[in-house]
């Protein structure tokens, strides 16, 4: 079975080697049909030196902590910084 992989915004980057990463998991509302966007927050091991902002790819994997079982696998973009 493969591990899961989600795409999400890095909105806290204080602790020394994780991160929080936002991941919005749009579901349907049973009764209207409408699309309700749930915001999760997770943690992620942080070996690549992402920082607040940054768009990333984060993958399950074994606990690293009670709270930390997903780790940083790709930096998408950087949001606010433009290229020189």
């Amino acid at each position: 079975m493969s591990a899961k992989t989600f795409k999400g915004k890095v909105v806290s980057a204080k602790m020394n080697k994780t991160v929080v990463v936002a991941v919005e998991m749009p579901k349907r509302h049973p009764i209207y049909d409408k699309i309700i966007k749930n915001t999760v927050r997770l943690k992620a091991r942080n070996e690549m030196g992402v920082v607040l902002g940054d768009q990333v790819i984060i993958e399950e994997c074994k606990p690293y902590s009670k709270d930390v079982s997903f780790k940083v696998i790709d930096k998408i973009a950087v949001e606010g910084k433009k290229g020189k």
